[in-house]
């Protein structure tokens, strides 16, 4: 009786091209060919979210990852060329970063290494809470029309890091790109090109070695499948200083992040005041049709009290007595707006910046542990003065803003009260007074912001001019145009005056003719270089330890994605070795090879090579349970991959003889494979397809560990051996099956014996298909409906130890 039992199977709108088990739950990534990112529980297959595809993100999924505690997923979009981390719990797009070219495959790796050294610093990772306030959470109201982000909060930004142990993302793709970045964010080494285009990747959890299988041109136009592993002895070596500096500079990343979405929110509060003028104040200016300008005719009624009938019938009818006031109120919320994300979420952000950029200076200094991995005190201390430059700017702006604040107070607070007057309304008495103070801001007002200037009305032919503030978050390069004056300062003339304070490396550059997107992309830019050294620093330390080449595949002419196709790579962390699983259809159909490397490059290992036969795999146990079925049935290998240490799925299929008997889902036992004694003394200067007669080759049979996939041309599988569950998906990727691999089926009893496997594929397709279209809506509608968090607390995490 078959031990694993189907808990769900769908017909899917349109083919998968990726798909993933979370390490943690019953949950499964899926990416189709429309661009949706999908997730699946088990349970019925119910789908918990969708992720539609994006115009500013990408359409063309080509890989997907979790990170290993299950709470992110990392996708790459071959169109666009970004590589996004979504937010499993609620579909949130988190963080994204471009890459050089399309990925084609990737890997999220997580260090199993335990030590004294690790282990003190993951006690002492909380210091930096004991020193910094936690970061104040970013707007809603502000964050919704980001074109990236599409409901960003800065706690989940802040979060990214996950646990304090070192997880790794891989990702590899065509044109040379091979790269790893500590905790998915952070660029941690470029590493050397390798030929062709990278078809999986593998980096063990010792670090110490890199296992991909690359495909590359033959010399007769075929794709060449490689094996090649990399010495990454150095990430090994240094894992303490590796993780902290790592750390760090995820820190710093998340904190950029945090300042640039903060100056998005401060750049939407400014465009609603915009609005609230083009609306309004410039509507009012441009109907303006008399000769004199408007500056003379409000200067006129502030100084006599007395307006042109035109000026009088423009307030009273265009701007209108409720109109001003609430103008007024919007201008004064928005500016506050500002003034508080200043306060609030850029000095904050620049603090915790400069902080952890002081402790990595720190590190740099301590050239024993550090000098290695390549971090440069120099451009570290350049990204300590460029950010103190930021800071400087946030706090000229500040100053700014409370002075323009003043103008329009006094400015609207007047104008309020001439209209009353106007509208022979009563006039409360403390509005009534005006001091002289008063009266110089609504002058500064006027001649400040009312302008028939060619140039301000060539810019976006408005009248109205409202630069003082906004000319500070304009992402140009262009000069102030209005820049602050510093005549009078005295510490500014005290600099001045001084020869020695004037070049002192000590106090900050403040660029007062640049805006506070200028300085902050400058600021951008030195922090990058400064992340950028170690990353080519390590990359450089990385070798090429071995290079195999394993089979041609002639050009296949099934739509079946190559990223689907094996070969297969597994990292065993208790013996520390690297699987390979291939199959060499064209040499010999019926068997499966199992590679195995050690994680350290010069460590030999025995069993090097293995074939597994295939033919006869099935032929005992199917003569017990299928009455009078023949005494030999031949089966090859359609997909494998690893259950867990010891185990191997596999999607088998019958030979063209025995096609009748469909598909089969089988655990392969490895003990017996490995046990075998025979060496394979591998020729390098020939393929290994071209000595494939001298392989020691291992036969199998299974007792209970299978089962029949009835009306299914299965193709592909994905396993979680930790959650027991695997996942089933047809030739035309669209039919999909989900089974829990350790538990019998309660339905095998009421089964029939046997079913054709392959007459009633198209017809089961149709009705899996009317099925969904008409159970679509309800299905999704559920799912809309109900947040993810309650799918998602329904399904019990498993947390490891």
């Amino acid at each position: 009786m078959p031990s694993f039992r189907k808990v769900g199977e769908k017909q899917l709108p349109n083919p998968v091209l990726c798909m993933a088990w979370s390490p943690k739950r019953d949950l499964i990534a899926l990416a189709n060919t429309a661009g949706e990112l999908l997730l699946h529980r088990l349970a019925n297959f119910q789908r918990v979210w969708s992720l539609p595809p994006n115009e500013n993100t990408g359409k063309e999924i080509t890989a997907l990852a979790w990170r290993p505690d299950g709470k992110i997923i990392a996708f790459s979009l071959g169109d666009t060329k970004l590589v996004v981390l979504c937010d499993a719990e609620k579909a949130d797009i988190l963080h994204l970063f471009p890459v050089e070219s399309p990925v084609s495959c990737m890997h999220w790796m997580e260090v199993l290494e335990e030590s004294s050294v690790l282990n003190s610093f993951y006690t002492s990772e909380d210091e930096s809470n004991l020193f910094l306030p936690k970061l104040p959470t970013l707007p809603k109201s502000y964050s919704t029309t980001s074109k990236i982000f599409s409901e960003e909060k800065s706690d989940e930004i802040l979060n990214l890091l996950g646990e304090v142990r070192l997880n790794i993302l891989v990702l590899g793709g065509g044109s040379g790109l091979l790269d790893l970045y500590a905790y998915g964010m952070y660029k941690i080494a470029t590493l050397p090109e390798v030929p062709g285009t990278c078809r999986s990747l593998c980096l063990s959890s010792d670090l110490k070695s890199l296992s991909i299988i690359t495909e590359i041109r033959s010399p007769d136009n075929d794709p060449e499948i490689c094996y090649i592993q990399l010495d990454t002895g150095l990430l090994s070596d240094c894992l303490p200083e590796v993780t902290r500096m790592a750390r760090k500079f995820t820190h710093i990343s998340t904190l950029l992040q945090y300042l640039r979405l903060s100056l998005t929110c401060m750049c939407e509060a400014w465009e609603d005041i915009l609005m609230q003028m083009d609306l309004r104040l410039t509507k009012f200016v441009q109907e303006k049709n008399t000769s004199t300008q408007v500056q003379d005719e409000f200067l006129e009624l502030l100084l006599w009290g007395q307006s042109s009938p035109e000026l009088q019938a423009l307030l009273m009818n265009q701007l209108t007595v409720k109109g001003l006031k609430k103008l007024g109120q919007s201008i004064e919320t928005s500016y506050s707006s500002i003034q508080k994300l200043v306060i609030s979420h850029l000095q904050s952000g620049s603090e915790a910046l400069l902080y952890h950029l002081s402790e990595v200076k720190g590190m740099s200094l301590w050239k024993q542990k550090f000098h290695p991995l390549g971090l440069d005190s120099a451009a570290i201390e350049d990204a300590i003065t460029a950010v103190g430059s930021f800071t400087l700017k946030a706090n000229e702006l500040l100053q700014v803003i409370d002075k323009s604040m003043k103008n329009f107070k006094a400015f609207f607070r007047w104008l309020y009260v001439a209209m009353l007057r106007m509208s022979e309304d009563h006039v409360p008495p403390e509005l009534n007074k005006m001091t002289q103070k008063d009266i110089a801001f609504v002058a500064d007002f006027l001649s400040e912001h009312f302008s028939e200037n060619e140039e301000l009305f060539d810019r976006k032919g408005k009248y109205f001019n409202v630069e003082r503030v906004g000319q500070y978050l304009k992402d140009e390069d262009e000069d102030l145009v209005s820049p602050p004056n510093t005549k009078g300062n005295q510490w500014l003339k005290f600099l001045q005056g001084s020869t020695h304070l004037k070049e002192s490396p000590l106090l900050f550059p403040s660029y007062p003719q640049k805006s506070l997107h200028f300085v902050k992309r400058m600021m951008e830019g030195v922090i990058e270089l400064c992340l950028q050294k170690p990353a080519e620093v390590i990359g450089k330390s990385v070798t090429h330890a071995v290079s195999l080449s394993l089979y041609t595949v002639p050009e296949s002419s099934e739509n079946t994605p190559r990223l689907f196709e094996l070969p297969s790579l597994y990292n065993d962390k208790k013996t520390n070795l690297h699987y390979v699983v291939f199959c060499m259809p064209d040499v010999s159909p019926c068997k499966l090879y199992l590679l195995r490397r050690s994680t350290e490059p010069n460590r030999p290992v025995s069993n090097v090579l293995t074939a597994i036969d295939l033919s006869n795999v099935l032929s005992h146990s199917v003569d017990g349970a299928a009455a009078g079925s023949s005494s030999d049935h031949v089966y090859s290998c359609q997909d494998a991959c690893f259950y867990d240490n010891e185990t191997l799925t596999v999607v088998l299929r019958a030979s063209e003889e025995e096609e009748n008997r469909g598909r089969v889902l089988a655990q392969l036992p490895l003990s017996s494979a490995l046990s075998c004694k025979e060496e394979f003394n591998w020729d390098s200067s020939l393929r290994l397809d071209q000595q494939s007669g001298a392989i020691p080759t291992q036969g199998l049979v299974l007792e209970n560990q299978w089962r029949d996939l009835e009306n299914m041309k299965a193709q592909i599988v994905a396993v979680n051996g930790i959650r027991k569950v695997a996942c089933v998906l047809s030739s035309n990727l669209r039919h999909i099956r989900v089974f829990e691999m350790d538990v019998e089926d309660e339905e095998d009893e009421e089964r029939p014996e046997s079913q054709n496997a392959s007459s009633d594929q198209d017809g089961l397709d149709e009705t899996l298909g009317s099925q969904e279209e008409a159970e679509g809506v309800q299905t999704e509608g559920q799912g809309v409906g109900q947040s993810a968090e309650e799918h998602l607390e329904s399904v019990e995490a498993l947390e490891l130890s």
